[in-house]
């Protein structure tokens, strides 16, 4: 299998490194920057799970032509922000070939359209990740916590596709924890309805779940979030199994917890976030229901209001 890694940031440089590293045909799709970086010093991982620098294969944009035209890849992994969506897929579409497949690893669910649109969705799988990951300033992939978990699939519920396969055997080749899911809608649900709720709670409070949850009602208040996007999981026909909402809640209103979103790393460090693309989302399939999702509204106008004030 040969694939084709978007970046080496966090997430495409975490997994696209330990696939690179147990030998798996990986080249990285990256600036000129980041390849200069990369000649110099290798692709770096800072992990709990392991420590790792060595040379990596990598191309930037002006080659990719030719170098897809040569030797054409078999799957493109898509791991960038969402905001950097329709960037993205320019910079990939010249390695989408009659034969390759699209995994996008995004979060949140919107992108699909896109990709769908520009690719045709027999190309394009499910797909999701669990990672703390980014990129130090020195360019090393920092793994920030032990998780680091791949699950894709077809999204038609074909348990007996041959890419899902070969990725699955790669993944095992490389030790990187997977599920090749044969429900990957579901499961990206579960994930979908989970981090919309613990974005939206930390960042309208701009704190972790432990505080909030110390605070009077702030449990009640968390409960509620994810009350919400239960609720739009089953109008989608997506309802969560029982299980899974214990997971998740427990993990949304543990007492004394440092977890807080991605998306509220990126706002305290005064970054583009993702607003649009989860709670908005979420939010706008909520209302297009029928549905009362206030909470929802609050953190999307919060979220709005900060993007505003970052470009003003």
């Amino acid at each position: 299998m040969r694939i084709l890694i978007l970046g080496a940031g966090g997430t495409g440089g975490y997994f696209g490194g330990r696939l690179a590293q147990a030998g798996i045909d990986v080249t990285f799709l990256v600036r000129p920057n980041r390849a200069a970086q990369l000649d110099r010093d290798g692709l770096v991982i800072r992990s709990p799970l392991g420590d790792a620098a060595f040379a990596v294969a990598h191309v930037t944009a002006e080659s990719l032509p030719q170098l897809a035209q040569q030797r054409p890849f078999d799957l493109v992994i898509l791991s960038c922000k969402a905001y950097d969506l329709d960037s993205s897929i320019e910079a990939i579409a010249p390695a989408v070939g009659a034969h390759t497949t699209v995994l996008p690893i995004l979060n949140g669910l919107r992108h699909y359209t896109a990709l769908d649109a520009r690719f045709g969705r027999e190309h394009v799988l499910g797909g999701l990740c669990f990672i703390s990951a980014t990129k130090a300033d020195d360019g090393a992939v920092l793994h920030l916590d032990k998780p680091a978990k791949l699950t894709f699939g077809e999204r038609d519920g074909d348990t007996d596709s041959a890419r899902v396969s070969a990725l699955a055997k790669a993944c095992e080749q490389a030790g990187i924890d997977h599920v090749a899911s044969a429900d990957i809608a579901l499961e990206q649900w579960i994930k979908y309805t989970f981090l919309t709720a613990l974005a939206a709670g930390t960042c309208l409070m701009r704190a972790n779940v432990g505080t909030i949850v110390a605070s009077d009602h702030g449990t009640a208040f968390m409960q509620a979030l994810y009350d919400e996007c239960l609720a739009v999981a089953t109008q989608a026909g997506q309802p969560i199994p029982a299980k899974a909402q214990e997971i998740a809640l427990g993990a949304i209103t543990k007492p004394g917890s440092a977890i807080k979103a991605s998306m509220l790393r990126d706002l305290e460090a005064g970054q583009r976030v993702e607003a649009a693309h989860i709670v908005g989302d979420m939010l706008g399939r909520a209302l297009a229901a029928g549905q009362s999702a206030p909470l929802l509204q609050a953190a999307y106008c919060h979220l709005q209001a900060y993007e505003a004030q970052r470009a003003g």
